[in-house]
């Protein structure tokens, strides 16, 4: 941890808990290559798109889909053995039907309130990312 967590050594005294807090400007290697995963793979889903710039909304949603397919597998050395880390704290497993249609950036048609009428039910809208939820077909949307 970094110097904001000092405070937290006193209170986990006692607990089996160890924790390293790091001198400024010293860095944790784990977090380090961590951090950069992340970056590479937002790099490829960036230049996925024939765009040159994304809103910063979209660019934080594409974040946010990396590290939910980062926690949804298990790590070879990580202290969870079989488990993915959201496996470990939601309990669910990821459901192919659920989160594994509709990929970053693909364009989709989504349900409206609408009158019986014929107005359109729905409008288009782009997947961002698996919502995390058990239904099936479900997405973050913009």
């Amino acid at each position: 941890m970094d110097g904001q967590f000092k405070g937290i050594q006193e209170k986990i005294i006692g607990k089996y808990i160890w924790v390293n807090i790091t001198s400024r400007n010293e860095h944790v290697p784990e977090i380090q290559r961590y951090i950069g995963t992340v970056k590479e793979r937002a790099r490829c889903i960036f230049n996925v798109p024939p765009f040159k710039k994304l809103p910063a909304g979209i660019t934080a949603e594409m974040i946010y889909n990396v590290i939910f397919w980062l926690n949804s597998f298990p790590s070879q050395n990580g202290i969870l053995g079989t488990h993915s880390p959201s496996k470990f704290i939601t309990g669910q497993d990821i459901n192919y039907k659920a989160h594994c249609i509709l990929e970053f950036g693909s364009y989709v048609k989504v349900h409206e309130e609408h009158r019986n009428n014929m107005d359109s039910s729905t409008t288009g809208a782009i997947s961002l990312r698996p919502t995390g939820n058990s239904q099936v077909a479900t997405i973050s949307i913009v």
